[in-house]
């Protein structure tokens, strides 16, 4: 009797420490950062480059796979699906996160619910930019245009619920006028119908735009930031222009399922944050117009609240329609 309660005793110890072991030897397999947008793109460079910097470090090493559709929201469902243990990740925006929240009935997730939230990891704004050959100097006659021409004007956009989306929604309901918006599974699908006249105005992200902008391909007339950017002083914001309160910008940061252990969440926002800190990663990812975050796990999942909710009365105010 003895023995079969010292081997019960034995099992419950080994079953109990389990978890705990997991956790010390994390990570001891490939980590999965899974991005809902195609390569080439803001999350995915970020991603690709954080995933670089954790392979010099960890052995088992870091994998990211591209998730597309939906405005990533496919990518941030696949993730709450998965195993709560650390190795599959998201580099969720806050079109999946905060934004859809608010225009789709069934995103088959809880943004508040379903995650550990790591860290938010960068914010980037959009520029207002059209074709060269767009008849309007300045935001004045591209309203004008609009209004002259309800149909001229087409828009692409990154899908349904990204601040590239809501950028242009915004815009037509406090200037007044008409797009044609046309969604597309990431930015740059976007670009190769606006440099070639399928499209002719967007909402594009800085890190996307800019340089198209500065070799004289794409005219710009302002940011969607409510400050500007120190990328392009130069440029008003669309507040300055005459649009108060206007701002429609895009931010990512990493998260993982709900239930995933607290030493792994905190472990994997002090690697970030400290990969976030070397001043190569800085330079590489503040030269495309991102500002860098950082915040905490529980500052990062308060931001989910307070920015869904700020989001419903946007949304609202704005007429936009779910």
């Amino acid at each position: 009797m003895n023995r079969i309660i010292g081997l019960m005793a034995a099992l419950s110890l080994a079953v109990a420490s389990g978890p705990a072991f997991a956790q010390a030897n994390y990570p001891d397999k490939p980590i999965h950062i899974l991005v809902g947008f195609p390569p080439g793109v803001a999350p995915d460079v970020t991603s690709r480059l954080f995933a670089d910097k954790f392979n010099q470090t960890w052995a088992k090493g870091v994998v990211v796979e591209n998730v597309t559709g939906a405005g990533g929201n496919l990518a941030v469902e696949r993730t709450a699906k998965a195993a709560p243990d650390g190795y599959t990740l998201a580099m969720g925006g806050n079109a999946a996160l905060v934004i859809n929240p608010n225009l789709m009935d069934h995103l088959g997730y809880d943004p508040v619910k379903d995650f550990a939230y790591v860290t938010q990891v960068f914010i980037v704004p959009n520029i207002l930019v059209v074709r060269p050959d767009v008849p309007a100097k300045d935001i004045k006659e591209l309203i004008a245009l609009a209004k002259a021409k309800p149909d001229y004007l087409v828009a692409g956009h990154a899908g349904i619920g990204t601040s590239q989306h809501l950028a242009g929604e915004l815009f037509m309901s406090m200037a007044g006028v008409k797009l044609q918006q046309v969604p597309y599974r990431g930015t740059t699908q976007v670009l190769p119908d606006l440099m070639g006249g399928r499209l002719n105005i967007f909402f594009g992200n800085i890190s996307n735009v800019l340089p198209l902008v500065r070799e004289g391909k794409l005219r710009a007339f302002a940011v969607t930031s409510r400050k500007r950017s120190p990328q392009i002083p130069d440029l008003p914001t669309m507040e300055e222009l005459g649009f108060p309160g206007y701002e429609a910008t895009a931010w990512f940061g990493l998260q993982a399922p709900a239930g995933t252990p607290k030493p792994i969440v905190d472990r994997l926002y002090k690697e970030t944050t400290a990969v976030m800190a070397q001043p190569d990663v800085k330079q590489k990812l503040e030269s495309l117009g991102l500002q860098l975050v950082g915040n905490t796990p529980s500052e990062f999942a308060g931001l989910i609240k307070t920015e869904t909710e700020g989001w419903a009365k946007v949304i609202k105010a704005a007429g936009i329609k779910p």
